[in-house]
């Protein structure tokens, strides 16, 4: 079960409803019972540093586990 987060066309109302994320259910104001949409939201996920894609681990890196200058991890 997911929780997302609803808007009254009619008063503005902002609420939370738990629902699975497949399911498309017919939302309705939990104040004055007028339909509601869904709101979308940037996510609160921030991804910093290095390790997060690919190429962050080719190149001239060093490697702890290296053995006669050759390792899985640096492909080399």
């Amino acid at each position: 079960m997911a929780r997302y987060d609803y808007r009254c066309t009619s008063c503005g109302n902002v609420f939370e409803v738990e629902h699975g994320m497949t399911e498309r259910p017919e939302i309705s104001c939990p104040t004055c019972g007028g339909s509601a949409d869904k709101v979308f939201s940037a996510s609160g996920i921030k991804f910093e540093g290095s390790g997060f894609y690919n190429t962050d681990q080719r190149g001239g890196g060093s490697c702890t586990s290296a053995t006669n200058g050759s390792c899985s991890c640096c492909q080399g």
